[in-house]
């Protein structure tokens, strides 16, 4: 009886330690990193972007380049991507972004179902939004969990995991430089 409790009790330990160490990261966890992202400096001027689109298997399913016209008006920001696909195809987002200060950040853009919510800490951005995402001719709302990591004072490295009902879609990777 008591080498069954302990191994119940074993198991649990270990089941429990397996999901805490498949915990997601936190903003906080990059707290104290460097160089510090400061969204309004970075996100100001042109920069350049080269991304791909990876489906659920690591795939890569799109290529593409942004070119990105940046700047602010107070603690309004606005964004103007210009997206070149592999096949051809351009598409146009404008986001508009409010600092909340703190390093809080809310977003909106005509693809974007409500609003985007962020935050930066250190190197690092993170924010969750719903994409409205053509897809053979019809539109599915999947839900982004974007992140930004500031590399230097020009190059900024982003991922984010595309999921709808909580089903991994595919990631998003991009690579910014900054134009000096």
């Amino acid at each position: 009886m008591m080498n069954r409790r302990m191994l119940l009790w074993g198991g649990v330990a270990t089941t429990t330690l397996g999901l805490t160490g498949c915990a997601t990261p936190t903003i906080e966890d990059y707290a104290g990193q460097k160089p510090e992202l400061d969204l309004r400096t970075y996100f100001n001027g042109v920069i350049d972007a080269w991304g791909i689109f990876t489906d659920r298997n690591g795939k890569v399913v799109k290529r593409f380049t942004v070119e990105m016209k940046c700047h602010w008006n107070k603690d309004i920001g606005t964004l103007d991507e210009d997206f070149s696909y592999s096949d051809g195809t351009q598409e146009k987002r404008i986001w508009t972004l409010t600092d909340l200060g703190h390093g809080q950040f809310t977003g909106t853009a005509g693809d974007v179902v409500g609003t985007a919510q962020g935050q930066a800490k250190g190197n690092a951005f993170n924010w969750g939004y719903t994409l409205a995402l053509p897809v053979d001719g019809r539109i599915l709302n999947v839900q982004m969990d974007d992140w930004m990591y500031l590399m230097n004072e020009r190059v900024m490295l982003n991922k984010a995991r595309m999921t709808k009902l909580g089903i991994h879609l595919g990631d998003v990777t991009l690579s910014f430089t900054k134009r000096a």
